[in-house]
């Protein structure tokens, strides 16, 4: 994955002598600041958490009339998967930023800058140089599907087994992300309120106010998808796209000023808070570490870094929720005119997350950071609390609190609406309309089938979110990123350009892909035999008695992928099926667009 440029010893040594840096290493070591711990995250319910909740409200009341509006012209299969293709390349340009940027970008990477400096910013070049990939590949997609995956390959192989595979793999990749996602909105809610520390909330303590916002939210995504289909999904994306990109900008100018504009004194500042000097501005603080004495521990966390690379790059380009909103626009140049729109606006928020990570780092400090939550997710709200506080005093602090705390449960709400529409529609659609009902329903029955699968699938995500809210899953986004590189990518690839592709090799591609990569997960560090070097805690899923540890490394994909495309061509040479005139037939629509919309 390609690497960004640390700053030079020197650079940051001067940065530290700036005024800046002096101001931010004051500010870091608590002039002025509450003591560890301290502050609106780390106390009981107070007015930020009433502005929270406030503005919260605003956004769901906002998003729901839109829903209920979108309603009156969403009749038609092609109204509630494709939002009547009427979006123009800016919106849905602002739509797929919004689909793209889930909480774990908005809170995630730049925690994770906050807590490992340069390595936490890798994660931020993987997701952006991913687009580049997207972008080939937007044009042919509009061009040669209707409403799903599936719709591609089926287009020249047997339907019926394509869509079955192509829907399984969907789903898989679509209840993951969605678990993680809720349990995410249920922990981050239990922080925001106040809860963590043994707090309450109108008589909930942090279980039960976990458990409740998983609820609530699986109960809006679903309304969202019933009532509005695509177009709801993409107004709901627009609008978090564009408050996402406004609060960051503003948080970012913020920072940025208290370091006098200055992004060396804000690397040197936070060098000097984060405890790891320069080492914090250089590679290997997570990644990729050298383990002294251990040259095949060391190769290993140096591959298991490329195959992270390889999952956040290769996955991106076959995520099922992305894929289908290339379907929108009018036509395939509107697509690929939509992905150069958000090259930009993605490239811009996460050049804006490296003043996110690194100022939190500076002002907050990794021991404040670490205290209120090891993941780091909590390192954006307490710097927008903390430069709220320094730049208009206790009730800068509530506000900007509450506006950062806001945007990041309309992240995770507007991300899960757009998973559950990916799912849903691969049920009706691929399952219903072509597997159950040999590709004649009407439309009023798939649309139908829709909006209960909808309900089917947030109801299956409440349930499993709730019972896994006590554990780690963090390693479910990644798996879901794995799972679409190798059983997706493969097949979208392989159809689009390889002319002996055939129904078995779309099977043995997505069901070798998937089971490879479940495999290897189940048997990675992940979930059993990773232990705390220093104090021996269990760091896995499973319980510390359990240790089915075989596969090296944390991230599948660097071999999961290879064997997805190796069973995808495999299965397709030991097949005699040969279709050469629908092959020429796709090569031309894809290129011109010719038929797209006609099945």
């Amino acid at each position: 994955m390609p690497a960004a440029t640390a700053p030079s010893a020197g650079a940051a040594d001067g940065a530290a002598t700036g005024d800046g840096a002096v101001r931010a290493q004051a500010l870091a070591d608590g002039a002025g600041a509450p003591a560890v711990p301290g502050g609106v995250l780390e106390g009981q319910f107070g007015i930020a958490h009433a502005w929270t909740i406030a503005l919260c409200a605003l956004f769901v009341l906002v998003t729901l009339a839109v829903a209920v509006r979108t309603r009156r012209t969403t009749r038609g299969a092609v109204d509630f998967y494709a939002g009547g293709r009427g979006f123009s390349s800016t919106q849905n340009g602002l739509a797929l930023t919004g689909d793209y940027l889930s909480a774990a970008s908005f809170l995630g990477i730049a925690g994770m800058i906050a807590l490992q400096g340069y390595d936490g910013f890798l994660y931020s070049i993987g997701f952006l140089v991913a687009w580049l990939l997207v972008l080939p590949m937007a044009q042919l997609m509009r061009n040669t599907g209707r409403f799903t995956m599936a719709d591609l390959p089926a287009f020249r192989m047997r339907r019926m087994r394509v869509r079955l595979a192509c829907a399984v793999s969907t789903v898989t990749v679509c209840v993951f992300y969605l678990v993680a996602q809720m349990v995410g909105a249920g922990a981050l809610v239990a922080v925001l309120l106040g809860l963590h520390d043994g707090g309450t909330f109108l008589g909930m303590d942090a279980g039960q106010a976990r458990t409740g916002s998983i609820v609530l939210v699986g109960v809006l995504m679903i309304a969202y998808v019933m009532y509005g289909g695509m177009k709801a999904a993409t107004w709901l994306q627009i609008i978090k796209a564009v408050a996402l990109l406004g609060a960051t900008g503003l948080l970012t100018v913020l920072v940025l000023a208290l370091f006098s504009f200055d992004p060396r004194a804000l690397l040197g500042g936070a060098a000097e808070a984060s405890g790891h000097g320069q080492a914090f501005l250089e590679p290997g603080l997570r990644l990729g570490v050298e383990v002294l004495g251990d040259p095949v521990r060391t190769l290993f966390n140096k591959l298991d870094l490329i195959s992270l690379g390889l999952a956040l790059v290769l996955g991106t380009v076959a995520l099922p929720h992305i894929l289908i909103r290339f379907y929108t626009v009018p036509d395939g140049r509107s697509a690929r005119a939509s992905v150069h729109r958000t090259i930009v606006m993605v490239g811009v928020f996460y050049l804006m997350t490296l003043a996110l990570g690194f100022g939190a780092a500076a002002l907050v400090g990794t021991d404040r950071i670490l205290a209120l939550d090891p993941s780091g997710n909590t390192a954006v709200p307490m710097l927008a609390e903390e430069v709220g506080r320094l730049t208009a005093g206790p009730v800068g602090a509530a506000v900007l609190l509450a506006l950062i705390s806001a945007v990041a449960l309309a992240t995770i709400l507007a991300v899960i609406a757009s998973l559950t529409l990916a799912s849903s529609s691969s049920i009706a659609h691929d399952l219903f309309g072509h597997v159950l009902m040999w590709g004649r329903p009407r439309e009023t029955q798939e649309v139908g089938v829709a909006r209960l699968s909808a309900c089917l699938v947030g109801g299956v995500a409440i349930v499993l979110a709730v019972q896994a809210q006590a554990q780690n899953v963090a390693f479910l986004v990644g798996l879901a990123f794995a799972i679409a590189a190798a059983a997706n990518l493969p097949v979208i690839v392989l159809t689009l350009f390889w002319r002996r592709f055939n129904t078995r090799g779309v099977e043995w591609g997505v069901y070798g892909g998937l089971s490879a990569t479940l495999l290897l997960m189940l048997l990675s560090p992940v979930m059993s035999g990773r232990t705390d070097p220093v104090t021996g805690e269990n760091l896995s899923v499973l319980p510390a008695g359990i240790d089915v540890q075989v596969f090296p490394m944390e991230n599948p994909a660097l071999v999961a992928v290879p064997i997805g495309f190796a069973c995808a061509i495999a299965g397709s040479l030991l097949s005699a099926e040969r279709n050469t005139a629908r092959f020429t037939e796709l090569r031309v629509r894809s290129l011109t667009g010719w038929g797209a919309d006609q099945g």
